[in-house]
């Protein structure tokens, strides 16, 4: 069975349960206080950080790898496109949002004095994807994809992290309410990330 070592706030973590939930499969979540982490935590990763997928002798701990990792070997729903080349053009936009976007969540999550520019760094790039939902339901298309999955987590953040958008953004906003919906979604919420939203 596969464990699955992730914070109860983190967003990254909580991409990898909604990977978990939306495939259905058999798995345990080892709920994790970030602030008071157990020593088997350290143990499994070198870097003492959330998410870790633990299967037998495999151990992962990076957010994308474990994700494609669960895509791979439970192939339904397939969350990242089959085409090798849409494969690679996915891969390339969640590099992109990596760099562009979520790496402005530290300073957020741990209140540095660079957190005003991370918000105003995330609402300018996340109104930027707008125009994307006039034309298509989700990022890649009409399919639920892998690039969903690795942003609803922020925008389920939005107002727990004082993110404001303007009403330009309500296309995104429209977006974020689908893919809240979802029962993967719903089912991946953790009481202190369902606390977020009221």
């Amino acid at each position: 069975m596969m464990n699955l070592y992730s914070g109860t706030t983190d967003p990254f973590s909580h991409r990898c349960r909604i990977v978990l939930y939306e495939k259905g499969m058999d798995f345990q979540v080892i709920d994790v206080d970030m602030f008071n982490k157990p020593e088997e935590l350290a143990a499994v990763n070198p870097h003492n950080r959330v998410p870790v997928l633990v299967e037998r002798d495999l151990v992962l701990y990076e957010p994308n790898i474990i994700n494609e990792y669960i895509d791979e070997r439970f192939p339904h729903p397939q969350l990242m496109p089959p085409d090798p080349i849409m494969r690679a053009r996915a891969r390339q936009l969640l590099s992109g949002m990596e760099r562009e976007i979520f790496s402005f969540i530290e300073p957020i999550e741990k209140s540095l004095k660079s957190a005003d520019k991370a918000k105003k760094e995330i609402g300018a790039r996340l109104t930027e994807l707008t125009p994307i939902f006039n034309k298509q339901k989700f990022m890649l298309g009409d399919d639920f994809s892998m690039l969903d999955v690795a942003v609803a987590p922020l925008l389920w953040r939005l107002n727990h992290y004082g993110i404001e958008l303007g009403k330009t953004a309500a296309p995104l906003m429209k977006y974020a309410e689908r893919i809240f919906s979802r029962q993967g979604f719903i089912d991946a919420l953790t009481p202190s990330e369902k606390a977020m939203r009221k």
